[in-house]
């Protein structure tokens, strides 16, 4: 077991990847009928996207998805809910979104046309 003295930091816990499918072919949305400049834009990452997408579009459940991702359930419960309220606070409030970054890995058989069961073709395309 670790002791640490007193005013010694703790070392932070390493983070864990999540397994994602594609990373998605449109990464910046936003209000047409604006003029304002000074836009909020909203960073949603890539594994946020990846719930949504799964959940809302695959309906698989949250344990499904989370077996797909490589992660607790609870932990795609945090990011989905997350993801669903930056889509909500872009499309009620007008904000930009914009899909990137997070901590993932895009799963091991990116390179063959139906990567772990998701059926879409566009995970084999090169970039």
């Amino acid at each position: 077991m670790l002791t640490y003295r007193k005013g010694e930091r703790k070392l932070p816990r390493p983070r864990k990847w999540k397994n994602v499918c594609c990373l998605p072919e449109h990464t910046a949305f936003g209000c047409l009928n604006t003029t304002n400049i000074n836009q909020k834009t909203i960073r949603m990452t890539v594994e946020e996207y990846e719930t949504i997408r799964l959940i809302d579009l695959e309906n698989l459940t949250q344990e499904e998805c989370a077996k797909r991702m490589n992660v607790a359930r609870a932990t795609v419960q945090k990011l989905y809910n997350n993801a669903r309220n930056k889509l909500a606070d872009a499309l009620v409030n007008g904000n930009k979104l914009k899909i990137e970054g997070g901590d993932y890995r895009l799963c091991e058989n990116s390179d063959i046309i139906y990567c772990n069961g998701c059926h879409r073709v566009r995970c084999g395309r090169k970039r």
